[in-house]
């Protein structure tokens, strides 16, 4: 998944960006409001992490302006303020929840795992497609009950098809919910690590499970 972190403390925001990154995560940074928002409606992402004490402008007015634009994206509100009527506010402006500084990153994983969940209407955490399930939290995934071992980006990738089964997921896509915003789009590295999920993934389901629609992209192509 790839996150937005909108804070202007740099040193915080580093810290975030190395702990959400050792989940798993892929996240960009923006100090201001103005350079969250470029940043909101040049890439997509996942969930954003808005504070709201911003040096040009109320993150709440950040809120406000990509709610009105028609980006549903996941926000998630991190501040130091603690006050009912601004959490509250929050919400009616379109925010996912809720976190008050300081916070263990543990629960902000949890946090950002739950509001992706609801964006892709699962219930449970687990992603479970006919015998393939991918576990999110533990990032585990077995087919059958027997692990496929995957690299960290592999199991990126895979979780990304996932969520969006049955639908077919393009090579851009992807890219815009993989990597950060330092990734060279004409690298072959997407294409390596596709090729190397599609092997495991045959190699642990004994058949193809992970198919390419030509001049589309890819899908998991087994029964719920």
């Amino acid at each position: 998944m790839r996150i937005l972190i909108i804070e202007d403390d740099k040193e915080l925001a580093n810290v975030v960006k190395r702990g959400l990154e050792e989940f798993g995560f892929s996240s960009d940074i923006a100090n201001t409001g103005q350079d969250g928002e470029e940043k909101i409606f040049v890439n997509e992402y996942d969930s954003i992490l808005l504070d709201l004490n911003l040096p040009d402008k109320d993150g709440l007015e950040v809120l406000k302006s990509i709610r009105e634009t028609g980006i549903t994206t996941p926000v998630i509100i991190v501040t130091a303020r603690n006050e009912v009527k601004e959490r509250a506010m929050g919400l009616d402006l379109g925010s996912d929840d809720y976190i008050v500084k300081p916070f263990d990153l543990i629960e902000l994983r949890a946090r950002i795992n739950a509001v992706v969940r609801r964006l892709y209407g699962r219930v449970n955490s687990e992603i479970k497609i006919g015998e393939l399930l991918i576990n999110p939290k533990t990032r585990v995934v077995s087919y059958k009950l027997k692990e496929v071992k995957l690299s960290a980006k592999e199991f990126d990738i895979l979780e990304y098809i996932a969520n969006n089964h049955p639908n077919v997921v393009s090579s851009e896509s992807i890219t815009e919910h993989v990597y950060d915003e330092f990734f060279d789009q004409f690298s072959s590295v997407l294409r390596v690590h596709i090729a190397n999920l599609r092997k495991k993934l045959k190699i642990g389901a004994e058949k193809d499970i992970l198919i390419t629609l030509k001049g589309k992209g890819y899908r998991i192509w087994e029964k719920d």
